[in-house]
């Protein structure tokens, strides 16, 4: 069984009544953004001083809203298909350093320094990548072959020709990471979180797909890969 995950609709957006309507302050002429409130609290009395003044709050409001979004997005290392990837760390330890993960940022791929797992080699590696944050890592091209990686936090990842046969993927978060021209054969992906992840050219025969969690759109797209057996096209609910 695989769970959907899908904005809300327009019809659940519909059924509460709304309304737009202030007392006593003119913010037609001030220009600044409303916030829609429900008609029950519009309803209530609120003193004049307090009403004036909550419209520069809200601005405040949104202005820092706006300054974190900004702080987030570019310091964000999300890799574009037409970008160049950075040079390959001279690190002497870089490889050891998937055994401690990203210490920050998580599922925003946000790190202090790249997590650089290039042409590594973690073949059956059964207990230091379990459970460990690695997003926006770069692994193209390295080996997790038969590795634990459930729990694992690979929010971004850049996967590009990595090897995962028989890696453990379950109650894992995998989304938004590239898997283009990966090789996926026999991989779990039991309870993981798959949503705008990529598998272009991927090898994905004898996947499990058990209970994923994908968005639909993403889902539709994952079922074009030819290389996924009966089982798993079954799993996935593909059509």
């Amino acid at each position: 069984m695989v769970t959907l995950s899908s904005p809300l609709s327009h019809k659940t957006l519909s059924s509460p009544q709304f309304s737009t309507k202030r007392h006593a302050c003119p913010l037609q002429q001030l220009h600044l953004p409303l916030r829609i409130t429900s008609s029950s609290t519009a309803s209530k009395r609120v003193p004049q001083t307090e009403e004036c003044s909550s419209p520069f709050k809200e601005l405040r409001t949104v202005a820092c809203g706006l300054l974190a979004v900004c702080t987030v997005a570019t310091a964000s290392p999300v890799i574009a298909a037409n970008q160049r990837l950075p040079p390959l760390s001279t690190e002497p330890n870089r490889c050891e350093r998937a055994f401690v993960g990203n210490t920050i940022g998580q599922a925003n791929g946000v790190y202090d320094k790249p997590l650089d797992l290039r042409f590594c080699d973690y073949t059956n590696e059964k207990s230091n990548l379990k459970g460990k944050s690695l997003s926006a890592a770069l692994m193209a091209d390295a080996k997790f072959d038969g590795a634990d990686m459930s729990e694992a936090v690979m929010s971004k990842a850049y996967a590009v020709g990595a090897s995962f046969k028989g890696t453990d993927f379950s109650n894992a978060v995998l989304d938004r990471v590239n898997f283009e021209k990966a090789n996926l054969q026999g991989a779990i992906f039991k309870n993981t979180v798959l949503s705008g992840s990529t598998f272009d050219n991927a090898q994905l025969e004898d996947a499990v797909f058990e209970d994923t969690i994908i968005g639909y759109i993403d889902l539709q797209k994952l079922c074009t890969n030819k290389s996924i057996s009966a089982e798993g096209r079954a799993e996935l609910g593909c059509r």
